[in-house]
Formats: structure tokens, C-alpha cells, sequence
């Protein structure tokens, strides 16, 4: 499970932190939170890269799970952190109502109605008979990345018991930059900056951001995305500037 955790970015813990701090949560609820989160997107990757999805050997610059144990080990670490991530918010020092809206909200971002509806989506794309159109990568990304991006971005408020409206606005835009950008970085990315295998989707003819759009085009759409996300945070004024600086890093990584 600590193999799963390590390296990355933690961009998903970083938006439930800020969000927390904008609503003055607490430390110790918000950083159960956001090692929630972090386990849950972790749990995803192990499972992603399973060779009965994705099938992938490399992960933030390392042998996946399963390649450097086996498959089952990789199936079971990733239940596991999917249960630990539950357990967590659970002992969150939160009102019980506020604690439950989190589980409840996780559940359905991380779930059937979230996550695992992406992934399932991108799995029958596979075998579909015709490529996915834009709004279907849309629809497609906005549960497979979208969803973890909005409980992310959301949380604090919630834990607030405060308005979410301009925190989830800002994510929706913010999960759609970072899918650009990510299909971006499998055309011309550096392996050893990305730490997994770039150029992986168009040898396999999968439609992307970039094979429909075009890479000009993709980058346009995703700066004005940005510029959407920033947008959406006037509410908070100057407080949100970190929320503005990791919308354009999405933009601007190598990895």
C-alpha cells in the first residue's frame, strides 16, 4: 500500500487542503481528507494498470503493482486502499453530518456514478465500432478524472457546511484541463519526466483530446479552461491565488 502511495503529484490532496483552508476547516479533518483522496486515487491507479485494463508496467517512474508483485497482490492492495480511504473519513473529527456527507459524496465520485462509470465507458470504447466522439470523451473524462477533481475541490466546503458551487465550478473546468493536457503529454511527452509510457494511446488508435481536436487545438481549449477555472474562484478573491496556481500548472507540466 505505501509502494501505491508513493511519488505523484498530489494534486487531489492539494484541492482539499486549499478548500479547507479557504473555509477554515480544521487541520486534522482536512488532512484525513486529503489522505482519503489519496488513497482512492491511488487504489485507481493499481487497478488501471491491471493487465485486465489498462495493462500497464510503469507508474510515477516505477513498476506497477502488479509487475513488481503479481496480479492478485495488485487487486487486493488496491481493495485495500479503497477500504482504508472509507475508514479515514470515517474517524474524521467532523460533525457526524458533515463526516457522512463526505463518505456519501466519495462513494458516488469514486463509484458507479463517478470513477468506475468512466473507466467502464473507456473499456467498452475499446470495442466499440466506432471511435468516441468529443462529447463522448467528455462525458467519459468528466466521470473517470471529473469526479475525484470535484470531491477534491469541494470537500472543504463541505466540511464547512459552506456554499460548493464555485469550488465545484472550478473543478469541473479544472479536471477537463488536466485530461488535455494529459493526452497532450502522451504525444509528446518525456517518459522519464511523465514516469509512465507516453505515446501509448494513439499506437493503440484510441480517440483522444488531441486526435480529434488537433494539438493546437487541444492546447487552446485547455488554457481557456484554465482561464474558466480562475474564473470561478472570484468569490474567494486574492485567498484562492494557490487555486489559480494549480490550475495553470495542470497546463504547464511535464509529468
Amino acid at each position: 500500500m505505501r509502494y501505491a502511495c508513493s511519488g505523484g503529484k498530489r494534486l487531489r490532496a492539494f484541492l482539499v487542503l486549499e478548500g479547507a483552508r479557504l473555509h477554515d476547516v480544521p487541520l486534522d479533518p482536512a488532512l484525513d481528507a486529503a489522505a482519503a483522496i489519496e488513497a482512492i486515487h491511488a487504489y485507481s491507479l493499481v487497478h488501471d494498470d491491471l493487465p485486465s485494463m489498462d495493462d500497464d508496467d510503469l507508474r510515477r517512474g516505477l513498476p506497477t503493482v502488479h509487475v513488481k508483485w503479481n496480479e492478485a497482490t495488485g487487486i487486493l492492495v488496491g481493495d485495500a486502499l479503497q477500504s482504508h480511504a472509507f475508514a479515514l473519513l470515517a474517524g474524521a473529527n467532523l460533525d457526524g453530518s458533515r463526516r457522512l456527507a463526505l463518505i456519501a459524496d466519495l462513494a458516488r465520485c469514486a463509484g458507479g456514478q463517478g470513477m468506475v462509470l468512466g473507466q467502464a465507458l473507456d473499456i467498452a470504447a475499446e470495442t466499440a465500432d466506432a471511435p468516441l466522439s468529443l462529447d463522448q470523451i467528455k462525458r467519459l473524462q468528466a466521470h473517470k478524472t471529473g469526479a475525484l477533481f470535484g470531491w477534491s475541490a469541494t470537500a472543504g466546503a463541505v466540511m464547512a457546511d459552506a456554499d460548493a458551487a464555485p469550488l465545484s465550478a472550478y473543478a469541473n473546468a479544472l479536471g477537463l484541463a488536466f485530461q488535455i493536457a494529459d493526452d497532450i503529454l502522451d504525444v509528446e511527452g518525456d517518459e522519464a519526466q511523465t514516469g509512465k509510457r507516453v505515446q501509448k494511446d494513439s499506437q493503440a488508435g484510441k480517440a483522444t483530446f488531441v486526435s480529434l481536436m488537433g494539438l493546437e487545438a487541444a492546447r487552446t481549449a485547455a488554457q481557456r479552461l484554465v482561464e474558466e477555472a480562475c474564473d470561478a474562484l472570484r468569490p474567494y478573491g486574492t485567498g484562492a491565488e494557490n487555486l489559480r496556481q494549480a490550475a495553470r500548472f495542470v497546463i504547464s507540466r511535464q509529468g
